[in-house]
């Protein structure tokens, strides 16, 4: 089968960092499932780990977290899936990635994919929509307030693939006050667009642009990028008793300035329920079924913004040089694999 791999940790501008190969295709057993993959998205993950991870001596490794496709085989214990249905998914991290034409994924973290979208608007949700799910709902308990505070979540990234969908989220599941930052009026204009009740920007001090919109101290901060900038703003501007959660990986994270307010600090990572099989792994393919549900219902939408082309090394290595960036707008997605000569 066609895949997309690498052997050595480089520089996106180098045509090694990202080579088109060919695997074996793989066989499922227990309860994986066996998906022809029809449409990918990139996310910051997929650059971190190319950047950070080198393959054994001689090995390649497949990256990719977040894929829609059919159901091609199951493994023995599968109970919920079939070959023919659609459905779409995240992954494992520690597991060979989905940029490849099979792939192989546990069914408990999988989901029936929305049937009003096409592949490449049902590959942009997984990884985005589990994060922030997770998040808002289970890490900072979000319709549990904060005494005091203000009913108002602050989501710092706004525009980003997570906060993308984070901001559709809160607005339409939530009563609170939807604050999201952006810095450019194209990121701006996308984070209103989804829902968001305010932008403000992060490019200047975060506890005086929040303070200036007059609803008072936020219960929840939710800091999707660039946390080490912002963390002494978001012990000054977020409520006494607040939560705060992030996702990112700054290289320090001093939060003894949130000791005066007892502000709960909350990590979130999407895949620790893949990762150590936790007894809810489950809850993702749950959630993934909701997701699926309130896309066709029109009450949440799709983050794709940029179709990259047809998945392949060239069209991969333009995905992952964009999100190093820093200027990525929701989602980028690669489509399809091209007919061989």
């Amino acid at each position: 089968m066609r895949a997309i791999g690498y052997q050595d940790s480089l520089p996106i501008d180098d045509p090694r960092s990202l080579v088109d190969i060919e695997l074996p295709k793989p066989e499922p057993t227990g309860r994986d499932i066996l998906v022809e993959v029809r449409a990918i998205s990139v996310n910051p993950v997929d650059a971190k780990v190319r950047r950070r991870a080198k393959p054994e001596a001689g090995a390649w490794k497949v990256l990719g977290w977040d894929a829609a496709g059919t159901v091609v085989g199951v493994g023995a214990k599968v109970e919920a899936f079939k070959p023919g249905d659609d459905v779409f998914y995240a992954g494992a991290i520690g597991r060979p990635g989905a940029n490849a034409q099979f792939h192989l994924v546990d069914e408990r973290i999988v989901g029936r994919k929305p049937a009003s979208l096409d592949w490449a608007q049902a590959a942009a949700l997984p990884l985005t929509a589990i994060t922030a799910w997770e998040m808002l709902f289970d890490r900072l308990e979000v319709r549990r307030p904060a005494p005091g505070g203000a009913p108002a979540l602050l989501i710092i990234g706004g525009a980003g693939g997570v906060g993308s969908i984070a901001v559709q989220l809160a607005r339409r599941l939530t009563d609170l006050s939807v604050i999201a930052t952006a810095s450019r009026p194209e990121t701006r204009e996308w984070a209103l667009a989804l829902g968001a009740h305010h932008v403000v920007d992060h490019a200047t001090p975060l506890a005086a642009e929040v303070a200036a919109l007059g609803l008072g101290a936020p219960c929840f901060v939710f800091s999707t990028t660039n946390t080490g900038s912002h963390l002494q703003e978001i012990a000054q501007l977020i409520a006494p008793q607040g939560r705060f959660g992030l996702i990112d990986d700054p290289p320090g994270l001093d939060v003894n300035p949130f000791k005066g307010k007892s502000v709960s600090v909350h990590w979130e990572s999407m895949f620790t329920r893949s990762t150590f099989e936790t007894p809810d792994m489950g809850a993702q393919g749950a959630l993934l079924g909701e997701v699926s549900r309130l896309v066709d219902e029109g009450v949440i939408r799709t983050t794709l913004s940029e179709r990259f082309g047809a998945i392949n090394a060239e069209n991969l290595r333009r995905a992952h040089a964009l999100i190093e960036s820093g200027r990525a707008k929701g989602k980028i997605v690669l489509e399809g694999f091209e007919a061989r000569a």
